[in-house]
């Protein structure tokens, strides 16, 4: 049964068609280039055909799934998505259903699509009480509790870039919460903007400093980058500590773009995490990197459709 998967990002979306067994074809990725609401939409109803038309397969496409950077409401099939101009409530399964003929079309969150990629074809693989850790420009988390992805009263569950890490309360956290203040890509970014000689080489390069400068400024040993990164350690390390007190998964999956460079430090988060953690569970959870890298979005969303049409398709 192949469904057709969408990755939606910020900045980029991708396409895929995927099949039972996990594997993809025609896949493609189109830059936003800044659109904003509708015209987002129109790019994706217009790939999305083009996908549907180059298709060869034996079997029809049943169904949709897509994933987006935000929030995913269940029942109306609503969507916020912060970094899309316009998609503060947007309509997003009713208006791709209608305009590919009805298709079933089904949408999550990119966290909760992402520990369901892992979990089915990647570092998670068999597992029904896993966590993605999503660490890039913002810091979420996937929770998958006995087979199924944890969404939440409101289908905010997972929200973990506003975990309370540090006091006394500062008055940056109300933008974007504690710990993604202190241990996102963007977190990172912004600290390595204030550190001397990082905003020259960022801006050398005609942007703004990035987390990229930072680890490369530990690279070269700088004191105050090296600092920085200790300190996102034993965030990381906490945020772990307290995921695995709370859920007790069997996996920790690190993913996102900071993970990456940072997955050189996973022994120090898992011992920083033994610090903190209730001990058996965390003695019995594995600390590993992402092994779908940018696919875990494809691979999730296609799980996820293919999840609702069997469910959906039963007597």
């Amino acid at each position: 049964m192949p469904v057709i998967a969408i990755d939606l990002g910020a900045t980029k979306a991708a396409f895929a068609i995927v099949t039972a067994d996990g594997m993809t074809a025609q896949a493609t990725a189109h830059p936003l280039h800044g659109r904003e609401g509708p015209e987002v939409m129109d790019l994706i109803i217009r790939h999305t055909r083009a996908l549907m038309d180059a298709h060869d397969g034996r079997e029809e496409v049943e169904a949709l799934g897509i994933c987006v950077p935000g929030i995913s409401y269940r029942a109306s099939g609503r969507v916020w998505a912060p970094n899309i101009p316009g998609w503060d409530d947007y309509p997003l399964r009713d208006e791709l259903s209608a305009a590919l003929g009805g298709m079933p079309v089904h949408v999550d969150s990119d966290r909760a699509c992402y520990i369901l990629g892992e979990a089915w074809q990647g570092a998670a693989r068999g597992s029904d009480h896993a966590i993605y850790l999503s660490v890039g420009t913002g810091i979420g988390a996937g929770i998958l509790v006995d087979g199924r992805v944890l969404r939440g009263a409101h289908d905010i569950a997972g929200a973990i870039g506003w975990m309370a890490l540090d006091r006394p309360f500062q008055q940056i956290y109300t933008a974007c919460g504690c710990f993604e203040t202190h241990a996102s890509g963007g977190g990172l970014g912004r600290k390595a903007a204030a550190l001397a000689g990082l905003g020259t080489a960022g801006e050398g390069r005609g942007r703004p400093p990035e987390a990229a400068d930072l680890f490369a400024a530990a690279g070269r040993g700088d004191a105050s980058a090296l600092q920085i990164l200790d300190e996102a350690v034993e965030c990381w390390g906490m945020a772990v500590a307290n995921l695995v007190s709370l859920f007790d998964p069997d996996t920790v999956v690190f993913g996102g773009g900071v993970f990456g460079p940072a997955v050189r430090y996973l022994p120090r988060i898992e011992a920083e995490a033994r610090r903190w953690a209730q001990p058996v569970a965390m003695r019995k959870v594995r600390l590993l990197p992402s092994t779908l890298g940018g696919k875990a979005g494809i691979l999730g969303a296609a799980r996820m459709a293919m999840q609702a049409t069997a469910k959906t398709s039963k007597p």
